[in-house]
């Protein structure tokens, strides 16, 4: 056994539609998997000295980390590909082939293969972790210790059903510098109650909300503070449906911690004035709501029932009264969508006058209930998993073609932001409820229209791209350690029986595709 195990724990990015790696010379949002996965990592294990290196590709403007997937001075080293979605899988893929040829353990994890068939992937000294960290990650690591990894982890289970999260050791100084704003993301809470069956949320982390301790988050935010995070991101994808928030804002307020927080709630929070006004006081100013559409017939048939459109102004009031930018999230390219329904809801959103709105494409995502739906009717046109990312159209829609949803995704940015729009919610800001204030709103619409007339999505990642290396110095690499060039289309993998049991406390009346067996022949259970 060695005395030194090198850990790198990178977010890959993805190859954009000319095969470049996507990178930003400052990002928006920090990936939060990635300092979680740095704090599960102890110092060391049975002596064994660990040394941790952490990446996120997407700010990374030279090459220079590619280095640490080369074993060196004989030390063994184990490198984690983590927070994987379908549209970075073949990016970890060609990660982890360079990183076996250079003497390195390998191991993918992440939304992608936790709920998609790899099995076409599996190959000799490229692991697959099935599993949230807290559940697999120690026995990962003491593997590589050992000296060999297995070839699966985590089949026995997807969830940690009791959470026991680390307090959050914030980036290091250089790292945050990487960012337009230094910026941080924690998880309060984890799971989602509803049965969207567009979204991966509920096969990612379940639909029970799981939650950590108050003291464990707030511990995180004094780190962060005195790191210099000016920015603190609740990725619990329902905040409002967190237990404990309450004492979480209201510790924030007692102990004085001075930070500025953004905030996912579901649209049900239009119900919850007093927990607006609490947030707004604990230094939320940022609250990300999916509105996704205003049509009821198709809410219902994507089974997102929570949402009532005639809620969403009373959301944008309520945030506008506490001085909290509301953002509305929006879907077009819904089976019955054209270009003259994507404009009337243009119309709705901008009368209603949400701060800021994002728009994306209607994505059947791998591991999804959608997705298997949309396999089994042979919707699916797009054969690579790079497409697989909500800015381009990848199945047969039955009124509009590729370029036009492209063109009408960019038409919205540039309907919602314009002039006119702008100027209306610039004047609704109360002076001093924001650091960002009205100029913010401005510099960011204008970022906006910039986007859409170039034909990038605005929350792509960052700002001013940087292209290096494409999919082309790669390839070859793929082809000789998977036997292909694009992997296939995945079949998604069917939960464990005590995660579906797990996710039937929720709600006993619930069945959905998690409940729909797909044949994967296992060679082990961890």
């Amino acid at each position: 056994m060695q005395s030194k195990l090198r850990v790198v724990i990178i977010k890959p990015s993805k190859y954009d539609v000319d095969g470049y790696v996507e990178r930003f010379r400052w990002g928006f949002m920090p990936n939060s998997t990635v300092p979680h996965m740095r704090s599960l990592t102890p110092a060391a294990c049975d002596d064994v000295t660990i040394e941790t290196h952490s990446v996120d590709e997407y700010v990374h403007t030279d090459l220079d980390y590619l280095s640490l997937l080369e074993r060196r001075d004989g030390v063994n080293t184990l490198v984690a590909l983590a927070g994987v979605q379908s549209h970075q899988f073949h990016r970890a893929l060609d990660l982890a082939a360079y990183a076996v040829k250079f003497g390195c353990h390998t191991v993918i994890g992440g939304p992608h293969p936790m709920t998609c068939d790899t099995s076409e992937c599996w190959a000799d000294g490229v692991s697959f972790a099935l599993a949230e960290g807290e559940l697999i990650w120690g026995t990962i690591i003491r593997d590589a210790i050992d000296g060999q990894l297995r070839p699966i982890y985590g089949l026995g289970g997807r969830w940690q059903h009791e959470l026991t999260s680390p307090v959050i050791a914030p980036p290091a100084e250089a790292d945050l510098r990487r960012y337009v704003v230094p910026m941080l993301g924690l998880y309060p809470a984890r799971g989602c109650p509803f049965s969207c069956t567009f979204c991966s949320v509920i096969k990612i982390a379940g639909r029970r909300i799981r939650s950590q301790s108050v003291a464990t988050t707030i511990d995180s935010l004094k780190a962060a503070t005195a790191a210099g995070v000016r920015v603190v991101m609740f990725t619990s994808d329902n905040f409002n449906k967190y237990p404990d928030a309450e004492e979480l804002l209201n510790t924030i307020i007692a102990e004085k911690i001075n930070i500025r927080i953004m905030a996912q709630c579901d649209a049900q929070v239009n119900r919850q004035e007093d927990l607006v006004a609490l947030m707004a006081r604990a230094g939320c100013h940022h609250m990300f709501v999916g509105m996704e559409s205003f049509n009821k017939e198709t809410l219902k048939a994507v089974h997102k029932n929570q949402n009532k459109p005639e809620m969403y102004q009373r959301i944008a009031d309520l945030c506008r009264e506490n001085g909290i930018d509301a953002h509305f999230s929006n879907i077009i390219g819904f089976p019955n969508d054209t270009r003259e329904t994507i404009a009337e809801h243009l119309d709705t959103l901008i009368d209603i006058g949400p701060t800021w709105a994002s728009f994306y494409i209607l994505c059947p995502i791998p591991g999804t209930e959608q997705y298997e739906d949309f396999q089994k009717e042979g919707l699916i046109t797009e054969r690579n998993l790079d497409r697989f990312d909500t800015t381009a159209l990848t199945w047969d829609h039955p009124n509009l073609m590729g370029p036009q949803m492209r063109a009408e995704l960019f038409g919205c940015y540039k309907r919602f932001y314009s002039a006119r729009h702008v100027t209306r919610i610039a004047r609704g800001i109360k002076p001093g409820s924001r650091l960002s204030g009205s100029l913010g709103l401005i510099a960011g619409a204008a970022f906006q229209r910039l986007c859409a007339a170039q034909g990038t999505h605005p929350m792509s990642g960052g700002i001013k791209r940087v292209r290096l290396d494409s999919n082309r110095d790669y390839l070859r690499l793929r082809r000789n350690k998977y036997g292909f060039e694009l992997a296939s289309l995945p079949s998604n993998l069917a939960l464990a029986q005590v995660d579906q049991d797990f996710s039937r406390q929720t709600n006993p009346a619930h069945r959905s595709s998690e409940e729909r067996p797909v044949s994967l022949a296992l060679p082990i259970s961890t």
